[in-house]
């Protein structure tokens, strides 16, 4: 589904300099997978995420997407085939539920009613109960709730692929353990390929098939909970996991 060949992104710092964010990443996703990229702030897992859905374009280096170069994409047409979730559900406050939820099914020119059909569908998927909830706006909303708005915003026009940027980030403990199951549901239900940026090492264990560790722009580490524990690659690893352990403890 994904594939990062030799990917390099850098940006002008304030002093003009070249800054690399990502490092010459190679990293295989496939159908149906998802996989977690985690790591210390700054490591470039974010912008890794956003060169997939081309919100940024890579300094050099290629993505492939189903075989196909993203780069060579028209734009738009790339991301309304992508999902794309970022924390609090990023709802326009201006518009309803239905209507954010909807908006990409109108601009693909569906008809009212099917649209309607689609918002419901979709919001009895992830747990909100229709009747309820298509007339509020998201600040009448709990955070749980514009979470789900946002995941169901996100699978609209039925991608198979949705990148996730600390979806769960700004949630409190116990609705975040809610929403986490939530997702595994979805996941079992509807086997689309995610991508997830997280900084929770524990939310990538539990989430991913596999988890992608960054450090300074690089992956250092691809692999399961078991890879990571009982293999780690480089002392950076063992630290980072070792850290995890003593603040799960």
């Amino acid at each position: 589904m994904i594939e990062f060949q030799a990917v390099h992104k850098s940006f002008a710092g304030p002093d003009g300099r070249e800054v690399v964010a990502v490092d010459g990443v190679d990293l295989k996703i496939e159908s149906g997978e998802t996989v977690c990229l985690v790591g210390p702030s700054g490591c470039g897992k974010t912008t890794t995420l956003k060169l997939i859905n081309r919100l940024l374009d890579p300094t050099s280096g290629t993505i492939l997407l189903d075989g196909n170069d993203a780069a060579q994409s028209d734009v738009v047409e790339l991301r309304r085939r992508i999902g794309y979730v970022i924390q609090s559900g990023g709802l326009f406050p201006h518009m309803s539920v239905a209507a954010n939820i909807g908006l990409l099914c109108e601009l693909e020119g569906w008809e009212e009613e099917r649209i309607r059909a689609r918002v419901d569908e979709l919001l009895t998927l992830v747990n909100l109960e229709a009747g309820a909830m298509r007339d509020r706006f998201p600040t009448e909303l709990s955070g749980g709730q514009r979470q789900r708005v946002g995941v169901a915003r996100a699978l609209a026009l039925d991608p198979e692929l949705v990148l996730m940027d600390e979806p769960f980030g700004a949630l409190d403990p116990i609705t975040r353990a809610q929403i986490h199951d939530e997702f595994e549901r979805l996941e079992s239900l509807l086997h689309k390929t995610v991508v997830i940026v997280t900084h929770d090492i524990d939310e990538a264990f539990r989430l991913g098939d596999r988890v992608a560790l960054m450090e300074g722009g690089r992956i250092v580490q691809v692999g399961s909970e078991a890879d990571f524990r009982e293999r780690p690659a480089s002392e950076f690893v063992k630290r980072f996991i070792q850290r995890h352990l003593k603040k799960s403890c």
